[in-house]
């Protein structure tokens, strides 16, 4: 009788073990993390600045200040949701010796790490789903106090209606937009990154606390490589040409550059995002997630578990 052959990619097989994988993270209560964002947010919330009537850049900073918290929260919490969870799964399937049972179905490496990175993504998504929804919440009541209170006073100084809708419109532009949204789509994207570096890493890593630390390491290194990079080519534009010019272009070719994926300070200042930009940040996190991931598989399937 002849042996079934097993096709090199199926969705079945990826939703399955991203189905475990979920499953195995939340009884791990990583969601704890999300009663710290919440405590975080409330607390910025609770701190106010006195507005002035005769302009709004107050009110404004009082709202730049609540937006800047919520994203520095959410880009910290998904980043160690992403890091911690992807570093511990190899490791406990090896050590729970569940990679054997999964392995000798057979099912093909490439299906079980697109799975595992699957099941991560899936738990970034919904604890960002409910980051977003408070942050969203809290952003919300921000914005119609503040509305309110400014209505309230430029109305006992006599000002027209039409001054007083214009200013409501300029605060309202700092709430709940769906370019806020669109910031909160680039901490995802990011979080994805990060989880296909760690997933890398962890195919070749010998401990848990080694991917993290080298994790952690690329991750500096792609944060700050554009500045690095400007600094050197504006050093190379006067003359002074050094060493590092040659490596930092190295480092453009081998680490990330999380630069091109930022794009919360526009959305914190109240700007809209093209949807160019918006385009080329899920084009370049597409590419970066899956060249990780297609070197993951090249490691993983010469690695004898």
């Amino acid at each position: 009788m002849a042996g079934k052959t097993t096709s090199f990619i199926s969705l079945r097989r990826i939703t399955t073990i991203s189905s475990h994988t979920f499953t195995q993270l939340v009884r791990m209560k990583v969601f704890y993390l999300l009663s710290v964002f919440a405590v975080l947010l409330i607390g910025v919330q609770m701190v106010e600045m006195p507005y002035s009537v005769s302009g709004v850049s107050n009110m404004n900073q009082d709202l730049r200040l609540l937006k800047s918290a919520g994203f520095f929260a959410m880009n910290t919490f998904a980043f160690i949701l992403a890091l911690s969870a992807t570093a511990l799964l190899l490791p406990k399937d090896i050590e729970d010796r569940t990679l054997y049972t999964i392995l000798c179905k057979p099912v093909p490496r490439l299906d079980y790490l697109l799975g595992k990175l699957g099941g991560v993504l899936c738990l970034i998504l919904v604890s960002l789903l409910v980051m977003d929804g408070l942050f969203s919440a809290i952003l919300h009541f921000k914005v119609e106090g503040i509305v309110a209170e400014t209505q309230s006073m430029l109305g006992a100084r006599g000002l027209s209606a039409a001054v007083i809708e214009r200013q409501s419109e300029e605060i309202y532009s700092q709430g709940v937009t769906w370019n806020l949204q669109i910031g909160v789509l680039a901490v995802f994207l990011k979080a994805a990154v990060i989880a296909s570096i760690a997933m890398l890493v962890s195919t070749f890593s010998t401990s848990t606390i080694f991917t993290i630390i080298i994790t952690v390491i690329v991750a500096l290194i792609g944060t700050i490589q554009a500045d690095a990079r400007e600094y050197f080519m504006r050093q190379e534009d006067l003359g002074i040409i050094t060493p590092m010019s040659e490596v930092t272009r190295w480092v453009a070719l081998l680490f990330p550059d999380f630069q091109l994926l930022g794009v919360e300070d526009g959305v914190i200042d109240g700007k809209q995002v093209p949807s160019t930009i918006l385009g080329r940040v899920c084009w370049v996190a597409f590419l970066y997630c899956a060249v990780y991931t297609v070197l993951s598989w090249f490691v993983f399937r010469r690695k004898e578990v």
